[in-house]
């Protein structure tokens, strides 16, 4: 019987009606319940650590749980966590760069109804990230509709479906069908070091989404803020305007000024290529690091996570040149 703690954050999964809207309990009737029931095929320990919305759930809870899962690693199988799903996928990127080396399941889980509910998702999820700790499947996943999917390549597609996570630009991890648990890719890229906590990141990034249109003056207020680093969503394959309103002077600028850019598509699916088209060029030309097919949620904490460790720019671009956990396809570079 594998020995699995339990992390609790809040999250919907926890969440009961009040007279402001839902909101979380500390392991509510429901949910013990629910683990009662887990118990009788796995070990499993409980610890509440947090109870918040997951919209309010930001670096210094990050630091947080990765701490709480470092820590208990030594003594269990695997960790589950249950968390909120509208910040799970940026939580999940980024405990995927903090707890380096991972070899150990780490799953997170949530719902999209209260536990409490009986059209709730929250067992059948809570079962397959179980499931997922019992036949080992190594790092940071999430375990969502019958699926786990690498924690580094998910994605909140759907606010209201049962079916609100899609790994991008990477398959599945596994699928529960009706023959029992199908892992698919159970590999992490080789590595033989120790697990390591590196758990230092920058708050100071800022994510900017571009229209047609986009006023260059944008990144003068960035600059003033004292960002050290910016991810830049930009058209198709890679494009941002230059005629009338010129953005890639001011990317040159903030590049010479010591703040990292990263650039990756607003498009979900694929990789950005920058050389394809002339719009494109003018960004690499600019100084600004290509983010290849890896998703915006993992683009965001990568570079938080990376300026948490060197401000070298040539380290930082190291870095983003480097596959830890499968969050990128380093052909698409």
């Amino acid at each position: 019987m594998k020995k699995v703690l339990l992390l609790t954050t809040g999250g919907t999964i926890a969440s009961t009606a009040g007279t402001d809207g839902l909101s979380p309990e500390i392991m509510p009737p429901a949910l013990q319940n629910a683990i009662g029931e887990l118990r009788r095929h796995y070990d499993i320990d409980c610890r509440s650590i947090l109870n918040l919305d997951s919209s309010n759930i930001q670096a210094e809870e990050w630091q947080l749980i990765a701490r709480n899962v470092y820590d208990a690693l030594p003594d269990y199988d695997g960790v589950v966590i249950t968390h909120g799903t509208d910040t799970m996928a940026y939580t999940a990127s980024m405990l995927t760069f903090m707890l380096q080396n991972l070899k150990k399941p780490v799953v997170l889980t949530g719902s999209q109804l209260p536990i409490s509910s009986p059209l709730s998702d929250a067992q059948g999820n809570l079962a397959v990230a179980f499931a997922a700790v019992n036949q080992g499947v190594p790092g940071v996943s999430i375990a969502f509709d019958h699926k786990i999917i690498s924690g580094c390549r998910a994605v909140k597609v759907r606010a209201m479906g049962f079916d609100a996570f899609e790994s991008v630009n990477s398959p599945d991890r596994g699928e529960v069908l009706a023959n029992g648990l199908h892992l698919y890719r159970k590999k992490l890229p080789d590595n033989d070091q120790p697990c390591r906590l590196k758990d230092q990141i920058c708050n100071d990034v800022f994510l900017l989404k571009l229209i047609p249109g986009t006023n260059p003056k944008i990144f003068d207020m960035l600059l003033q803020m004292d960002y050290r680093g910016i991810v830049l969503e930009a058209f198709g394959a890679g494009g941002l305007h230059f005629i009338r309103r010129d953005l890639t002077e001011k990317l040159r600028r903030m590049v010479d000024n010591g703040v990292a850019v990263v650039v990756c598509s607003q498009c979900l699916y694929d990789t950005s290529d920058f050389s394809i088209y002339e719009v494109g060029r003018k960004i690499l030309e600019a100084g600004v690091i290509p983010a290849g097919d890896m998703t915006t949620e993992a683009v965001v904490t990568k570079l938080m996570w990376t300026l948490g460790q060197t401000s070298d720019m040539q380290k930082i671009r190291t870095a983003f040149a480097t596959n830890y956990a499968g969050e990128i396809t380093l052909s698409t570079l």
